[in-house]
């Protein structure tokens, strides 16, 4: 998201951006929710009030009746009221990241309801690899969100997240939002998380959404600012293979499997075309291909950025007419409301074109109950209140959310888990280490209640001694020398260094993955001052490059814990002290420094040898690494064996078809389209792996199982991951976990035209060492 008038989210402090929110939600008070065809609306006895009729056939009803003008007042995302019909005005742009945020224009905390929970930002929770986890975190988002609305504190129920980018290059701003860097991962996020917010468990498909979900911001957006290159007029270069399967496959899930009701278009160009104008994304893609049943919503002014910063079309009615004629439906802004009649008089669109993009928008507003009369009558969400917004169990999500995602990248000599009873002295240092803000990431509203790292350590520890070290995450100057005789005078040392959003968010890439200023020499130093090997806790977004760190036999433990949330200081604690056992993994690859020479600008997924390129992405990256992703130390030792996986006999099924093709390593293949869906659906076959857990302590293992071709040539990934599950095994115990596997999905690759494929011959599933060979052979 980003918007003109929300310019403090690039320019100013964190505490600024809460300062300024609190100002622009402070003139609005609590009222009662917004809802139409209640017993006294002049409009009760047309077909549009009627809620036994189709969402879709009551929202055309509603749209005949609307003059133009009352059309156009309804395309941006503060939508006009229509008295005469009782229609009530709203408001489309509401976030919940990770919970729900002061950004956008509807919600508000000043009424019964001044705080919501806090779970830790999307890349830390997605660490787990518990698609159970996400779900209940969307759920909870999605209850707390229709609790503000029946207390009258929400102008909306469309909430415009997640966000399903893949997190391409390290230095993204934003990727602390993502699910990270895997297309596997990011679609199965995309659908636990909607699903959650839309409460798909309630009653069925049609039951009445609990809230909307947005997936956004498509496609292949993931850069800032970088190098004088703003996403505001980014044309990002993107092949039709890095399309097919790294790009967009987390939308496809988003819509086919998540059943969102919105997707957002980018703002960036993508071939020369601005997402907003894509026909053939919005319209052949989205509703055509996938079948998108819901609104199309564009990033906050991209509309006018189109022809502002852009200049795709000459007139900003001209501007308007190419956005919703390709498909787009609401525009994040005034734009469209500006300029839309001037267009629709000039002959740029028609009313139908307005009539289409409405339909749409009413059909998801019908879903959600606003015109079934008062909400609070709704046998599903009518009771939510107050009581249900930071409930015990939600807290406790939110406790658990941070515990699970939370990284051990070394612990030399097993330092960890610390034993409470035998501790003594302990200094913390750091600027991170009580910093509540710096726990919420970006897009973040007013949490509950809020425990910082300094003190979840002062919760196990009775002698605490803090120093910040550094003002703030830029660290320009470091009270070095302080610190050092800090350490030296302690029992324990515990760091807790990193960033924060003034080095990476919204608006701000980085330029360097190294720990800004002088937290290096300042880590270095305390390390070297200290009695026994320090622990090292990193709160980040992004990865960073700690070499210096790994191989510093002076700092004992690493810890990542990206932004954790409210709870993020007693998670870090438990972790610490051994209530917890960590199970996190890293969901993106960790670079060294040297990465930063390659062009962010660069869309490129696969290596190119021949200049040198690297590649991204575990699937493609040729380079060193500082950390793999899925690596994640645990305090008990855990393996893994493939018990069954192999299916050898597909002769039945594969003897009609054609694998005659070849690429240029002359590989032969299967069209997936010509296998068919059901063809497709009789390969799928189960895969069970055997855990233990060897101790000394119980906790979760996520399993990964990747797929590996015979050889990474003609644009085939080094490795794919085709599935994963987060199992809690006792010390000392087996589990078996199974994997459906789906060959047309987890076996395919798309060429460089964008068809999938599947090559014929070998494949291999793998988990850790472990490998099957499974065959495809007419």
């Amino acid at each position: 998201m980003g918007h003109s008038t929300f310019s403090f989210h690039n320019a100013a402090s964190t505490a600024a951006m809460l300062l300024l929110a609190a100002v622009f939600f402070s003139s609005a008070v609590a009222s009662d929710p917004l809802f139409s065809c209640g017993p006294s609306s002049p409009s009760r006895a047309y077909p549009f009030c009627d809620r036994s009729l189709p969402a879709a056939r009551r929202a055309a009803d509603l749209v005949s009746r609307l003059t133009v003008a009352e059309k156009v007042s309804q395309l941006g995302d503060e939508a006009a009221g229509v008295p005469r019909l009782g229609v009530p005005p709203y408001k489309w742009w509401s976030e919940g990241l990770h919970g729900l945020a002061f950004w956008g224009h509807g919600m508000r905390f000043n009424g019964t309801v001044t705080g919501v929970t806090s779970f830790p930002q999307v890349l830390l929770t997605t660490a787990s690899f518990d698609d159970g986890l996400w779900f209940r975190i969307g759920q909870a988002i999605g209850r707390e969100a229709r609790a503000l609305y029946n207390l009258g504190q929400a102008e909306g129920l469309t909430i415009w997240s997640p966000n399903v980018n893949i997190f391409r290059d390290p230095r993204w701003g934003r990727g602390q939002e993502t699910p990270g860097e895997d297309p596997a991962v990011a679609s199965k996020y995309a659908v636990a998380f909607v699903r959650g917010i839309q409460g798909s468990s309630a009653a069925g498909a049609a039951a009445p959404l609990q809230a909307s979900a947005c997936c956004k911001h498509a496609t292949a957006y993931d850069l800032e600012d970088w190098n004088g290159v703003a996403r505001y007029n980014f044309d990002a270069r993107v092949t039709a293979q890095d399309l097919a399967d790294t790009f967009n496959p987390p939308f496809q899930s988003c819509v086919v499997d998540g059943k969102a009701t919105c997707v957002m278009c980018a703002y960036t160009g993508i071939n020369g075309v601005p997402a907003c104008a894509s026909s053939d994304l919005l319209t052949k893609t989205f509703r055509g291909a996938w079948g998108h049943d819901g609104y199309v919503s564009s990033d906050c002014d991209a509309v006018a950025i189109m022809h502002d910063a852009q200049r795709y079309v000459p007139t900003p009615e001209d501007t308007v007419a190419v956005a919703l004629k390709a498909g787009l439906d609401l525009n994040c802004g005034t734009y469209t409301q500006e300029h839309g009649m001037a267009a629709i008089q000039q002959g740029k669109m028609t009313e139908k074109d307005v009539d289409k993009a409405l339909t749409n928008l009413f059909a998801v507003r019908m879903r959600l109950g606003h015109f079934d009369g008062d909400p609070r009558g709704n046998a599903l969400y009518g009771h939510l209140g107050a009581a249900d917004v930071c409930t015990a169990d939600h807290k406790n999500l939110a406790l658990e959310a941070a515990q699970d995602g939370i990284v051990l990248l070394k612990n030399d000599a097993g330092i960890l888990p610390l034993d409470r009873s035998a501790m003594g002295s302990a200094a913390v240092i750091g600027h991170n280490a009580n910093d509540a803000l710096v726990l919420r990431g970006n897009y973040f509203g007013p949490a509950c209640e809020t425990t910082t790292p300094l003190q979840g350590v002062q919760s196990y520890v009775s002698n605490v001694r803090f120093l910040a070290g550094c003002s703030s995450a830029a660290c320009g100057y470091a009270a070095t020398g302080q610190a050092a005789a800090l350490a030296s005078s302690s029992e324990y040392v515990f760091l807790f260094m990193g960033l924060s959003q003034d080095q990476e968010k919204e608006g701000l890439d980085r330029t360097s993955l190294l720990l800004p200023g002088k937290q290096q020499s300042l880590i270095t130093a305390v390390a070297s001052a200290a009695k026994r090997p320090v622990i090292l806790v990193l709160l980040t977004g992004g990865p960073v490059d700690i070499t210096f760190a790994q191989s510093n036999p002076k700092i004992g433990a690493i810890l990542w814990a990206g932004y954790p949330g409210q709870a993020g200081g007693l998670a870090i604690a438990r972790v610490l002290f051994g209530d917890h056992n960590p199970s996190g993994r890293l969901p993106v690859t960790w670079y060294p420094e040297e990465f930063t020479k390659v062009p962010m600008t660069d869309m490129r997924m696969r290596a190119d040898p021949a200049n040198g390129y690297p590649g991204r992405s575990y699937r493609f990256y040729r380079g060193n690494t500082i950390y793999k992703f899925g690596y994640g130390l645990s305090y008990s030792k855990f393996s893994r064996q493939l018990v069954t996986g192999g299916k050898n006999q597909l002769a039945s099924l594969l003897a009609g078809l054609s694998a005659t093709t070849k690429d240029d390593d002359a590989t032969s293949y299967y069209h997936v389209d010509d296998i068919g869906a059901d063809g497709c659906e009789q390969l799928r076959f189960p895969a069970e792996v055997e855990v233990q857990n060897h101790g000394p302590m119980d906790g979760k293992h996520s399993v990964l199982m990747f797929l590996r071709w015979p050889n990474a040539t003609d644009g085939r990934p080094v490795s794919q991951l085709i599935g994963f599950t987060s199992q809690h095994i006792k010390a000392g115990e087996k589990a078996n976990v199974r994997f459906d596997v789906r060959p047309c999905e987890h076996f395919s690759r798309a060429r460089a035209d964008g068809k999938k494929v599947i090559d014929r011959g070998s494949h291999f599933l793998m988990v850790g060492k472990e490998e099957v060979e499974v065959s495809f052979e007419a």
